[in-house]
């Protein structure tokens, strides 16, 4: 039965600057339909000057809650009025719900990300993890790891001018957490091979190998063995070149596609109190990707 909006039909939607290429509608209205929920989910592309009144805007309308993208996490992590303890550690928000017109912040990637690997009978309590990458999804993904009990995370990044405040913060969530986590150049090649030879887990968090880029993370992909888990939070191609590479070495490869829908769906269990059907979801997600290759 198709969604039909009335005056009692409720509001979200995702907050981003750019954000007409967006998933998260297709995403979340198929999750509405499916369910018979009475709501629909809108993309925002807002300016700089104007998401202080956007964030605003979510208790003016009465909205179940926004997410937050790309460059609005930091800022919409100031504004909320409380915080889930996960979000502290973090320190960026990708939700943001409506409670009884107070603004919670919460971090659903790294949830997300601990959800894909449990659609492979994988987790990450007592393992090993080497990350390449230091961005926002990968710190989700530190922070979430270390909360699930990984035993120890290799973080490889650029060595540029946030190298060091980067690793002071990891280093704070390392004693926040208990857990061992080491920060690394990103091309020191001997810590690279230390750190593989000991990994349950590697995950890549940088854009090496989306779209049509044809570069790897790693340049000794030999390192890639049968006992490693290879995890790339890229989701588009659904197989990149890393992945591909780690699968002929027969390793389980796992896209990004999983955290995707995952971190949503935590996020629609916050907004609607509602399981999301993630299987549909997928099924979905997938035909529109080899849609959107087609063209």
């Amino acid at each position: 039965m198709e969604n039909l909006i009335s005056g009692k039909t409720r509001l979200a939607g995702v907050i981003a600057n750019p954000i007409k290429h967006s998933l998260s509608p297709m995403i979340h209205n198929t999750a509405y339909k499916a369910l018979n929920f009475d709501a629909v989910y809108l993309a925002f592309e807002v300016e700089q000057e104007e998401f202080i009144q956007a964030i605003k805007s979510v208790k003016t309308l009465n909205m179940m809650g926004v997410n937050i993208s790309m460059p609005y996490k930091k800022e919409a992590y100031e504004l909320c009025d409380e915080l889930t303890e996960r979000a502290k550690l973090i320190g960026v928000v990708n939700t943001v719900v409506n409670r009884n017109n107070k603004l919670l912040g919460d971090n659903t990637d790294g949830l997300g990300f601990i959800g894909s690997l449990k659609d492979y009978g994988v987790s990450v309590k007592g393992k090993v993890i080497t990350i390449f990458g230091a961005g926002g999804a990968a710190k989700a993904v530190i922070c979430q790891s270390a909360l699930e009990g990984a035993k120890e995370i290799h973080v490889f990044k650029r060595q540029n001018e946030t190298f060091e405040s980067v690793k002071r913060d990891l280093e704070k969530i390392a004693i926040k957490t208990n857990v061992k986590i080491i920060v690394h150049e990103f091309h020191d090649k001997e810590a690279i091979k230390l750190a593989l030879t000991k990994s349950d887990l590697v995950v890549n968090s940088t854009q090496i190998g989306m779209g049509s880029n044809s570069d790897l993370p790693l340049d000794e992909m030999n390192l890639i063995k049968e006992s490693h888990v290879v995890v790339d939070l890229i989701y588009h191609p659904l197989e990149t070149p890393f992945l591909k590479q780690a699968k002929k070495n027969k390793a389980l490869t796992i896209n990004g596609l999983g955290m995707l829908v995952h971190q949503a769906a935590y996020a629609f269990k916050l907004m609607t109190g509602e399981t999301m059907p993630v299987d549909k979801v997928i099924e979905q997600l997938k035909i529109e990707l080899v849609r959107e290759k087609e063209l």
